[in-house]
């Protein structure tokens, strides 16, 4: 692919999860809707990279480091929600942590979440 294929196919399949990820919430699958969340953010961290280094992405799934070597400046507030944010990955997906993650997921927490990921998605599609 071409490089603006290649940001294209990130950014289409990220405003696909982001429609997952709202089914989710709206079904009151708040843990899901986060995980789905964590996908949102990290396939246009790398559409970002992408377009930054003209190559395919790292095949990594932790936030802070892709949005680290998509060279954007953050702020501590900004590294914690790229950090905790990438925690949904893991969380929602094993076993011995799927449960904990599932009692935290209350409709207030997702809504807080799922809120700060909507802001990042616009701030991140602007960049591009």
């Amino acid at each position: 692919m071409k490089q603006e294929e290649l940001i294209s196919h990130w950014v289409h399949s990220s405003d696909l999860d982001y429609e997952s990820m709202m089914a989710m919430y709206r079904t009151k699958h708040y843990h899901w809707s986060l995980f789905i969340g964590h996908l949102v953010i990290e396939k246009l961290l790398k559409a970002s990279y992408v377009k930054q280094h003209h190559e395919h992405p790292p095949l990594i799934h932790n936030l802070l480091r892709l949005a680290q070597k998509c060279g954007i400046e953050m702020d501590r507030e900004m590294e914690l929600f790229f950090a905790e944010l990438t925690e949904f990955n893991i969380l929602a997906r094993y076993e011995d942590y799927k449960m904990e993650f599932y009692k935290r997921c209350t409709k207030e927490y997702a809504t807080k979440w799922i809120t700060e990921i909507s802001k990042s998605r616009q701030w991140i599609k602007n960049r591009l």
